[in-house]
């Protein structure tokens, strides 16, 4: 098991009015592994950047684990994992993720964060701002075997600040609600009680969208969306996109993500690869369907340079 002092991993992320670049760090740290189960199956490959090449792989073993060092005390806001492709995701089950300062893997308990992960292949867990410089996923138990193809670690770099390039630009949506008016999401006023005036309310309609026009063209590393106080499931199944064109409502493009869900007055952080565009658009798809956003912010690299601005 692991030390005392590691922190399990959760669904929260922490407000801030401008949040630090989330860069992954991982390819910087150094990751290690309890076990090897074959020549090439090292626990470097999860790092590597690489999620069509080899993946990491234990030996059979009583609670299997994988570790990263990065080396310095990380702020961590997210942490993505990749699944195996080929066979076996099920091997996932009941795995935690955790957090911490100590190297030591003796004594520690955390509640398991990696079932969603069987239904997509890869799933990002909200790490709520937590501090550490070791990132470890152990699967606790006689006779498991710990197997990933990637991990990416998603944490604030000291000393530079990251720009909201959303705040105050042109927002639009497919309708709008008298008291929901699609410029409230861009208005810098995370506040979640829909009642105050900062949410943005479509009606209730077939495929309803929301889009902001960044007004330039960014390389957008993140977007960040707050959910409201009320009916917080009504953001389940939403998509982000990414593109330069308004065909489609300028959202089929480049897909950053697929909301899960985001519990209610939340904020959580989705990163999108680097994904050019000038349209960042929130769609729902189905019928009878109402989308309301508290806060939506795009995090870029400088196009010139691809620094962050």
């Amino acid at each position: 098991m692991l030390g005392k002092n590691l922190m399990s991993c959760s669904f929260l992320l922490t407000f801030l009015t401008l949040v630090d670049p989330l860069a992954n760090v991982a390819p910087n740290g150094q990751a290690t592994q309890s076990s090897l189960y074959a020549n090439n199956v090292h626990a470097v490959n999860v790092i590597n950047g690489d999620m069509t090449g080899l993946c990491s792989h234990t030996a059979n073993q009583s609670s299997p684990w994988w570790k990263l060092d990065l080396l310095a005390v990380h702020r961590v806001l997210a942490v993505t994992i990749f699944n195996r492709p080929d066979c076996c995701p099920e091997r996932l089950i009941g795995a935690e993720i955790l957090i911490g300062n100590s190297p030591s893997t003796e004594k520690a308990l955390a509640a398991p964060l990696v079932m969603e992960i069987l239904s997509t292949l890869t799933h990002t867990f909200h790490c709520g701002d937590m501090e550490g410089r070791y990132v470890v996923v152990i699967l606790p138990g006689q006779k498991r075997i710990l197997s990933l193809c990637e991990v990416e670690v998603y944490a604030s770099l000291a000393g530079v600040l990251m720009q909201n390039v959303a705040l105050s630009r042109t927002a639009d949506q497919s309708s709008s609600h008298p008291d929901g008016p699609a410029r409230n999401a861009v208005d810098g006023n995370r506040d979640p009680n829909f009642a105050k005036g900062s949410c943005s309310l479509t009606h209730q309609e077939s495929n309803p969208w929301w889009r902001v026009d960044l007004q330039n063209v960014y390389t957008v590393t993140a977007v960040m969306i707050t959910n409201r106080n009320e009916f917080e499931n009504r953001l389940d199944g939403a998509e982000i996109w990414i593109g330069n064109s308004l065909e489609d409502n300028g959202a089929k493009k480049s897909r950053c993500a697929i909301i899960s869900h985001i519990p209610k007055g939340r904020t959580f952080y989705f990163p999108c690869s680097s994904t050019e565009g000038r349209y960042v658009t929130v769609f729902l798809p189905g019928t009878k369907k109402i989308l309301s956003l508290c806060d939506v912010q795009v995090f870029p690299l400088d196009y010139a340079d691809g620094t962050y601005i």
